[in-house]
């Protein structure tokens, strides 16, 4: 069976080449994919299966023409806040898919928000007549049972994925502390500023070596590139196109502190201290989800000296989770697997 993968892949995101990773990892072997990629030579290199570039029209037609399935597969792809162009494209895709006959899974989403009435419609429509849905968080749950439409609900699948060890580091100074920030309009140049300052105090007290990691360094690497300036001998910058890697750096650290959803979930899985700067729902949902520290970064205390503090106490005092946690975790993630199986393989023995 050949099945079209469909999401943000090939566009650079280490969090998005998370989620093909992992969802190539849980495909069943009888299952053949195909990525629709931003690049596709680099899908191809790295991942070893075909690929083919996501913005070609008569690329994708041929691609759902020699296919039986559909994999509308992970991360919040169905939004309207950064982009209304976005889910008009992957509800396209989707739609003519279901109008071919393939089979549509909509696999571990987290949809939302939607702010416009045509992307909530579009989104219920293609949802709807998917054959299987799996989701990643109670928010997306609520929307898709008030649609009355029967789901999986289950945590990110990157929880589940495989990391890989990353050459060198264990050659860096320790203790090490990550972090990981993105642009966002709350992150104002004073803000940052503040942050910047705070890391240094908050570096000399604890004597940590900081681990820059942009994870869609087209967008985070000025942020490292700035902070790395103020710390240019007790800090690095790590970047990484393999998202195994990517995954297996946090296993090298004592304590995160990152903007990055994907950046906390593979923090928190590799028993690492975790202090979220929440600038979405779905940060702020792993935050109540975890018990984890944090703030939201409108809400960012206005001195550094406290901000700093509040690493320091997080550093010196906080808890990592427990490896039986997370080990339960990872079990439920791996439900994700399950609705791939049931819909690709115990159907069609059906």
């Amino acid at each position: 069976m050949r099945a079209v993968l469909c999401g943000y892949y090939g566009k650079g995101n280490g969090g998005d080449e998370a989620l093909l990773a992992a969802l190539l990892q849980m495909l069943p072997p009888q299952v053949k994919p195909l990525v629709l990629s931003g690049n596709p030579i680099e899908t191809q290199t790295r991942y070893g299966v075909a690929a083919c570039d996501r913005f070609s029209v008569t690329a994708v037609l041929q691609a759902l023409r020699q296919s039986e399935a559909l994999i509308w597969g992970g991360g919040s792809l169905m939004q309207d806040v950064t982009s209304a162009i976005s889910p008009l494209y992957y509800a396209g895709v989707m739609g003519l898919a279901q109008q071919m006959g393939l089979r549509t899974i909509a696999w571990a989403q987290g949809i939302g928000p939607l702010t416009r009435p045509l992307t909530r419609w579009l989104t219920r429509q293609v949802v709807t007549h998917s054959t299987a849905i799996s989701v990643r968080d109670v928010g997306s749950a609520n929307l898709v049972a008030s649609w009355h439409v029967p789901f999986m609900l289950a945590p990110d699948p990157v929880w589940a994925l495989e990391s890989e060890p990353v050459p060198g580091l264990w050659d860096l100074p320790a203790p090490r502390v990550a972090v990981a920030l993105r642009p966002h309009p709350q992150l104002t140049p004073q803000r940052l500023d503040i942050f910047t300052q705070a890391l240094i105090d908050f570096q000399k007290a604890s004597q940590a070596y900081l681990l820059l990691i942009p994870f869609q360094p087209v967008q985070d690497l000025p942020i490292a590139q700035s902070i790395h300036a103020h710390l240019p001998e007790t800090s690095k910058i790590l970047t990484f196109t393999n998202p195994r890697q990517l995954k297996g750096v946090f296993r090298g650290v004592e304590m995160t502190i990152a903007m990055r959803f994907h950046g906390l979930i593979m923090a928190a899985a590799s028993e690492c201290r975790c202090f979220a700067v929440n600038y979405d729902p779905k940060v702020s949902q792993l935050m109540q989800d975890l018990n984890l520290a944090g703030w939201a970064l409108d809400q960012m205390p206005t001195s550094s000296k406290q901000i700093s503090q509040d690493w320091l106490e997080l550093y010196a005092n906080g808890e990592a989770l427990s490896s039986d946690r997370i080990a339960a975790i990872v079990d439920r993630a791996l439900l994700h697997q399950s609705v791939l199986w049931d819909a690709l393989i115990a159907s069609k023995r059906n």
